[in-house]
Parts: structure tokens; sequence; C-alpha cells
């Protein structure tokens, strides 16, 4: 089985330089197929081995004469191998070195986000432990609901982030399917046990039927994954911001000594790297879409699917990995502001706890539908005239008749809504 690189930058994956070694990987391990099964014999495999080599300057030199860039590279490869290089490339097609070698690459791009993917859902995970007793407001449709706690949103978010890691595990078996079965997927000149022998040793399963190119539903749902996990991404995101709010200032990002915010306002600080994985995460789902556009090629091969995912792979996967470290890097320096919290949970002067009182006095009253007109009315009421809503209630005859004060008190205790969080939270992260 091949290793999994190790790669500062997921850019250095998408190297020409490491696309023509894998290239030449997949062109070797060819030949080493056909010497185990007596085609060539193994001096001929050494050979070929000590001296392989190319050029990206030559390649492109080449390319620029030929128009074709899968002979450019075995041009300049045969140019370090010499006369052994006739035996390289029998009975293959391009598109068997180019699609086994970018599902090769594509394995392990996903690998290499996977692992970031695994860091930002472990640092979640820690969070909503270290969370889970701090209280807030729920929102829905951005107005405040019943309270809640901080740690339930990070578990929330932990959840979400560990199902795309199991998308992301079936995304990779999906991909990683090579294919060495002729120009139209035939195995007119070439053995299938080869392909076997080669995707074996390249980590790869062998597609059990292709054309001339492995099919690109799976690229599709590659690529697919990456934008839904970027979706996930672009929801924290999103979050984040809005609780940065000035009229709300839950959270912030981190504000590094010496930054600046604004040229003309000093005071500024902006949530810009959560503006910026939002504004990402449109990127990877306009390239999923294009890479469903590549499913439908004609015959058995165009290569109408080519141009756009020169572009869109290495694009999709650099900038996942890309917003995956930013997410990191947010979640690590997020200033989290528990005062605002419960200042802000208290805003509504109590009216929060709505629900729990028209339980109560449901329980009590002949009818729910009568019980929710005097909720609502004191409601309404402590909305318009900025009162207590608490003291509206005790003032209230009608609501004096089913509830006593001590009763009422109760209905507003906070442990009543988060008493749970830390089940939900263990039952979500374990």
């Amino acid at each position: 089985m091949i290793e999994r690189y190790s790669l500062p930058q997921m850019t250095d994956l998408w190297s020409d330089q490491n696309k023509y070694a894998v290239w030449l990987k997949v062109e070797i391990a060819v030949c080493q197929a056909r010497a185990e099964r007596g085609e060539l014999p193994s001096s001929i495999v050494d050979a070929i081995r000590k001296k392989a080599g190319f050029d990206v300057a030559r390649i492109d030199q080449i390319e620029a004469e030929v128009n074709h860039d899968v002979i450019a590279f075995l041009t300049s490869l045969a140019e370090h191998v010499g006369e052994e290089s006739k035996y390289i490339h029998v009975g293959l097609t391009s598109s068997d070195i180019l699609d086994t070698s970018l599902a090769y690459l594509m394995k392990q791009a996903g690998l290499e986000i996977k692992t970031k993917m695994e860091s930002a859902a472990g640092l979640l995970r820690e969070m909503a432990f270290r969370y889970k007793d701090t209280p807030c407001i729920g929102r829905t449709h951005g107005v405040h609901a019943e309270p809640t706690v901080f740690g339930l949103k990070l578990a929330l978010w932990y959840s979400e982030m560990s199902r795309g890691l199991s998308r992301l595990d079936r995304a990779i078996e999906g991909i990683a399917v090579g294919k060495l079965s002729g120009a139209v997927g035939n195995f007119a000149n070439i053995d299938p046990e080869i392909e076997k022998l080669v995707c074996s040793r390249l980590g790869l399963a062998p597609a059990p039927v292709s054309t001339q190119v492995i099919q690109r539903d799976r690229h599709a749902y590659y690529l697919s994954v990456l934008a839904i996990i970027g979706g996930t991404i672009e929801k924290i995101a999103t979050e984040i911001r809005n609780l940065q709010r000035t009229e709300i200032l839950e959270l912030e990002e981190g504000f590094a000594k010496g930054q600046k915010g604004s040229s003309a306002m000093p005071h500024k600080k902006n949530p810009i790297t959560c503006e910026r994985l939002a504004g990402l995460a449109r990127i990877l789902r306009a390239n999923s879409m294009a890479a469903m556009e590549n499913m439908a090629l004609w015959h058995e091969r165009d290569i109408t699917h080519s141009s756009v995912e020169r572009v869109i792979i290495p694009d999709s996967t650099t900038l996942l990995h890309y917003m995956l470290e930013k997410l990191i890097g947010i979640l690590k320096n997020l200033e989290i502001n528990e005062d605002n919290m419960m200042k802000n949970l208290k805003l509504t002067r109590g009216l929060v706890y709505s629900q729990r009182v028209l339980l109560a006095l449901t329980d009590k009253m002949p009818s729910r539908e009568e019980a929710y007109k005097i909720v609502q009315t004191l409601a309404m009421r402590s909305w318009e005239n900025k009162s207590d809503f608490k003291d509206l209630l005790k003032s209230s005859s009608e609501v004096m008749k089913y509830l006593n004060p001590k009763e009422i008190d109760t209905l507003f205790d906070i442990s009543y809504y988060t008493g749970r969080a830390g089940e939900i939270i263990k039952r979500a992260c374990d």
C-alpha cells in the first residue's frame, strides 16, 4: 500500500512536478506488473527504474509542439530512459495514466483534508464540553426564543463535522479506483490482471467497468462532498459573524496585535476570516456543479471534462484544506463573551420564559387557547411598555387565579432549559 503524503501545502500535491511524478509511478508500476507476469524481463524494469526521469520545462516545450500532454511526458521520459523506453506505455491509452493518477492524487488530497477535519472536529468537541454550562439565548428567525447553552451550538457543529468526515470517507473510497483497460475499456491490448496488480500497488481498486475513462459520477460525488463540508464551515462562520454584531457581541474573531480593521474607522474589529470562509464556500458549490456537468460524455469519451477538472479539482481540494486551517485558527482564538451572553439572555425582561408560563397555566385552566391568549397579551404588553414580564404576570388577576407568586418564580429558573444540555452534548460528541 502507498503511504500517505505529508504536505505543508495542498498546492504541492497538485504541482506539475508532483503530477508527472505520479504519472511516472503509474507507468513504472505497469512495467513491474508485466514483469511479474513474465511479459517483460525484470532487467528491463530495473533499467527503466534506474534511468527514469523527466524535466517539466522540457515537457512544456514538447507539448507546445505536439499539443498533447501525455505524449510530451512520454517523450521527455524516453529521453532519459533511452532504448528501454519502448517497453513503457505498452497497450495503454493516455487516460489510463491520467485517470489512475488523478484518482491517486484525489485520494491523497482527501486524506489531507480528513486530517484537517479531524483536528477541527476534535477542537469543536472539546469546546462543546468546556461550555456545556454556559447559558445563552437561543434564537429562531433571528429573534430571541428560549434559553440554551453555548456548548449545544458547538456540539451541533461537531456533529455536522463528524457527518462530513463520514461522507468524505465514502467519497475517498468512491474515487480511489484506477483503470488500465485501454482505448475503449475492453482490455484489447492489456490483461486485466495488470490493472489489478497496479491498482493494488497504488492503493486503489480497479474500476469494475470503464470506457476510455473512469466514470465522472465518482468525481461529482467527491466534489459535492467537499462542497457540503464547505457549507458546514460557512454555517459555523456565518453564526460567528452574526454573534459578533455590535448589538450582540457574544463572540469575536481573535484580533491580533497590530491588526487593523478599517482604513477609515480605527475602532473597527471585523470578522474578516469568517467572511472569507463564507465567500470561498460559494466556489466549492460552483465547482461541484461543474463536476456534475462533466458526468455526461459522448460515447466512450470526449474531453469536455478535462479542462474543467484541471481547475476545479486542485482548486476545491486546496480551498477546502485552506478553509479548514483557517477555521481551526478561528476556533482556537475565538473570544467568547459570557457576560454578554447573560446580558442578552436578560434583554427581553423574562419574555423568553413565556412557553413555560403557558404550560403551567394550560395545566390548570380549561383550555390551552385561553391560557395562550392571557400569556400572549401580557407578553405583548411587556414588549410594548418595556415592562418586566414576571411582574406583569404577578399583577394579573387572571394569572393569579391559577398561579401564586412562588409558582411564578419557579417558572423563571434557567436550569429548566439547560438541565439536559450535558446529556445532549455527551450524546452528540461520544
